[in-house]
């Protein structure tokens, strides 16, 4: 297996050279014609190398998306981090950086609360699908064939009353994040954590990730917490500017709820 892996992945640097036809791969592998073409069609289905038709075989469109997607993923955490700290030090909630990655979303950064209670989430753990404010906003950018898809393949656990009950919820849910351009997910996972988020976006205007702010309702009801959305917003849009390219833009400072600072106790979290 590990060999076979390995001639696959010595296609690649071969086709980045420019486009090359069955003798040519095979030569270079030191492989006959039948074990290249076998190595071809599994890249090829996979897009990673596409056939030409005149036989010849290229890089994939895929192969470039996976790497474009994989420098965003990097780059936007070393752009949001601050962001993310100084919302966090305004507002004193857990703050959260989710991406989507093939058929997950993932937490890719995380500031804890500065509340003795705290959230159990970790940097790398997929996230509910069907109710998390992040997973909502991700996957309302998808074009609706894709939407309707992945809507119709999830499964829909009941945690509370108020999770998305079935695929016809879940993407009416999902076209008024899109048009509202926010998500939240008040109780929807655990009757007690409220979260509002709102989405990052690239320099296509595609959203390519999502950050939110979290808190249990012992120290924050959720219309308080709805009441930082306008903040998270302009963080949000902070970082989509920043990763764009663009000057951020001088906002006139926002009155924020007072933050309290308790001496935090150690948890699971």
């Amino acid at each position: 297996m590990s060999q076979t892996v390995d001639r696959a992945l010595s296609i690649l640097p071969l086709l980045a050279e420019g486009p090359a036809d069955l003798g040519q791969v095979a030569r270079r592998l030191g492989v006959h014609k039948s074990t290249a073409l076998r190595l071809l069609r599994t890249l090829h289905e996979h897009g990673i190398v596409h056939r030409q038709p005149d036989q010849r075989y290229r890089l994939g469109a895929r192969l470039f998306a996976l790497a474009q997607q994989a420098v965003e993923n990097l780059d936007v955490r070393e752009i949001a981090h601050p962001h993310l700290v100084e919302l966090n030090e305004r507002c004193g909630h857990t703050v959260h950086l989710a991406v989507h990655e093939e058929n997950e979303v993932l937490y890719l950064d995380k500031v804890e609360s500065r509340y003795p209670v705290r959230m159990y989430s970790r940097v790398g753990k997929p996230v509910a699908l069907t109710v998390a404010a992040v997973a909502k906003l991700l996957l309302a950018d998808l074009p609706e064939p894709e939407r309707r898809a992945v809507a119709e393949r999830l499964d829909y656990p009941l945690y509370t009353p108020r999770s998305t009950p079935g695929p016809d919820a879940f993407l009416k849910e999902l076209a008024t994040v899109r048009e509202q351009g926010w998500a939240s997910d008040l109780g929807g996972h655990e009757e007690s954590i409220n979260c509002v988020a709102a989405p990052i976006r690239g320099t296509d205007g595609r959203v390519i990730a999502a950050m939110s702010v979290s808190a249990p309702n012992v120290v924050v009801s959720a219309d308080e917490l709805l009441r930082l959305l306008p903040l998270v917003r302009r963080t949000a849009d902070a970082i989509s500017r920043e990763y764009s390219g663009n000057p951020p833009i001088k906002n006139p400072p926002i009155k924020n709820p007072p933050v309290k600072s308790p001496p935090i106790k150690e948890t699971s979290s």
